[in-house]
């Protein structure tokens, strides 16, 4: 009787391919949480970026350098309470050198223009010297070029806006309310036709009422007196802006 025939050995078993299954599994686990973070709410990584950025990091020559410009801007403006501390930044990124007029020094432009804290917002204050002409009521080229630097930042932002005109009896020796009303129309309608809706904007005069005040509480000087105000009302209301 024949014997029976013996089946033939088992190969080893390739017991490197469960470790490299778990590492395939692993890696493919780690791109879908890669894949996951990077699909996150891109308002909230802008967000992240823009109150870490530091102006002295941004390339002047790149394409994206207007928004980065606007959106640090208005996060500095809907936080009225920093304004104190973040006057000259606003004034740089508002009116940087390469964009003034020939005729304006930086020097003479921050002696001019102020940045205030109010309880409703921040303003923006102008003396006449940068807008207007002695007794004047029209903008000048270098008030329009000014007040376009401003048009961006209005448009980025859905907070309403008053203006407001204020003068004194040196100024042209008219009436005072008159010319505070002219020109504060004149800077509100230089927004409304550079596209900012007019449904946003009130409007003030309050001639020689309401003098400036220094540091000290005190009246400040004449210069300060005669200006034109653009408060943008960033403290949101309940229910956010109407």
């Amino acid at each position: 009787m024949l014997g029976k025939k013996k089946d033939p050995p088992c190969p080893p078993l390739a017991l490197w391919l469960v470790t490299f299954s778990d590492l395939v599994t692993l890696l493919l686990t780690f791109f879908v949480l890669i894949l996951t973070m990077s699909s996150m709410d891109n308002a909230i990584l802008t967000r992240v970026t823009l109150q870490t950025a530091d102006l002295g990091l941004l390339d002047k020559r790149g394409s994206g350098r207007v928004d980065v410009k606007e959106r640090l801007v208005v996060d500095l403006m809907e936080k009225p309470w920093e304004v104190i501390n973040k006057k000259q930044r606003i004034k740089d990124l508002l009116f940087p050198d390469d964009n003034l007029p020939e005729e304006l020094s930086k020097a003479e432009l921050d002696r001019n223009l102020e940045v205030l804290a109010r309880p409703e917002g921040v303003a923006l204050v102008f003396t006449d010297q940068l807008l207007f002409g002695s007794g004047e009521s029209r903008l000048s080229l270098q008030g329009e070029r000014l007040m376009a630097g401003l048009v961006p930042l209005l448009l980025h932002t859905a907070a309403p806006v008053n203006v407001s005109g204020h003068t004194d009896a040196t100024d042209g020796g008219g009436d005072p309310y008159a010319l505070s009303a002219d020109r504060a129309l004149a800077v509100l309608d230089f927004f409304v036709d550079s596209g900012v809706p007019s449904r946003r904007f009130s409007l003030s005069a309050y001639g020689s009422d309401v003098p400036a005040l220094d540091e000290r509480g005190r009246p400040a000087a004449s210069a300060m007196n005669r200006r034109v105000e653009v408060l943008l009302k960033t403290a949101r209301p309940v229910g956010g802006y109407q």
